[in-house]
């Protein structure tokens, strides 16, 4: 064991080295982006936000139908916590969304909340199967006996250690029934609150209309955004790389060890995009990356500071911390 943590910590470093050297490569090109491109592209992941967000809101509607649920709330909870998302591993931004997402809704409840928002999971993990399904079928993907050798720590490690992955996934799962079993015999309460987040599932046509419909309406901007950035960055537009982009976020997201999968998509990128150059293909996915993140993070600062009316963002996570446990043991 000594040994395995003595190789995967290098492995480790070196994707991150790996990801500071293709962002010296992408300012030292920044002169040649297509700007325009770059801004419009920015302008639809803001767009893609607002959509999930306006769904997100019409599911706690279903939940707190005789509360009021400020909708530039819930707006600015969502950038919020998908700005944040970007600078800390582990989806540490979610804090901050259950957070400023309870303070938007009268009388809710944080396991109401957390609950609520897995309604937008379904149509997110179908769409997310159907593109990682055309990439794979396509052959666009490295094939699975490469994946140890990919120069990525995160897929090297669990390509490399498939014993280690699926104990790691079966004490999840074991986990997570114990924790089930525990709860449901304590806290009847606990589960009405966790039902109550899921109501909108209880109308079918109007979890189509109100939040599938808006999902893809945001999904629809995700791909008109990929294809721009692609073109920013002189790599191409092109169906099957926007697939393909979307495919490697999905991958290189999966297990987030380092925010915003920094390493692992320039890893899968260098190995799948065809038609440009080595340097080309690291410019763009850490140029995009970095615009992004950056873009996302001004968007939550201002949400915080003009919308929420909060500056504490620090406080805020710890507050989140706490509505987590809050929602997995009352």
């Amino acid at each position: 064991m000594a040994v395995a943590a003595a190789i995967d910590t290098p492995d480790l470093g070196a994707s991150l080295h790996r990801f500071l050297n293709a962002a010296q490569a992408f300012f030292a090109s920044i002169a040649d982006l297509a700007w325009g491109y770059l801004a419009a592209a920015l302008l639809l992941s803001l767009a893609l936000q607002l959509a999930r967000a306006h769904g997100w809101a019409n599911a706690l509607r279903a939940a707190y139908p005789k509360s009021r649920v400020s909708e530039t709330g819930i707006a600015a909870a969502f950038l919020v916590g998908a700005g944040m998302n970007g600078i800390l591993p582990a989806h540490g931004g979610d804090a901050l969304k259950i957070v400023l997402a309870r303070r938007s809704v009268e009388r809710s409840s944080y396991p109401t909340i957390v609950s609520s928002f897995a309604a937008l999971a379904p149509f997110d993990t179908a769409m997310g199967l159907l593109v990682l399904l055309y990439a794979i079928t396509q052959g666009l993907l490295p094939r699975a006996p490469r994946f140890p050798h990919l120069p990525a720590f995160e897929i090297t490690f669990w390509a490399a250690h498939p014993e280690a992955l699926m104990l790691m996934l079966t004490l999840i799962g074991i986990g997570a029934f114990a924790l089930v079993a525990i709860l449901s015999r304590r806290v009847e309460s606990f589960w009405q609150r966790v039902k109550q987040g899921l109501a909108i599932f209880r109308e079918p046509a109007r979890y189509a209309r109100e939040v599938a419909g808006w999902q893809l309406v945001g999904w629809l901007c995700r791909f008109a955004s990929f294809w721009l950035f692609l073109e920013a960055f002189h790599i191409g537009g092109s169906v099957q790389n926007v697939l393909l982009v979307l495919s490697v976020q999905s991958i290189s997201g999966a297990l987030p060890f380092t925010p915003g999968g920094a390493g692992a998509q320039q890893a899968l990128l260098v190995a799948t995009l065809g038609g440009a150059s080595h340097a080309a293909v690291l410019s763009y996915s850490v140029g995009q990356q970095l615009a992004v993140i950056a873009w996302g993070l001004l968007i939550a600062f201002g949400a915080l500071l003009y919308i929420s009316r909060v500056s504490g963002w620090r406080a805020l996570i710890r507050e989140g911390e706490a509505a987590r446990a809050e929602a997995s043991v009352k």
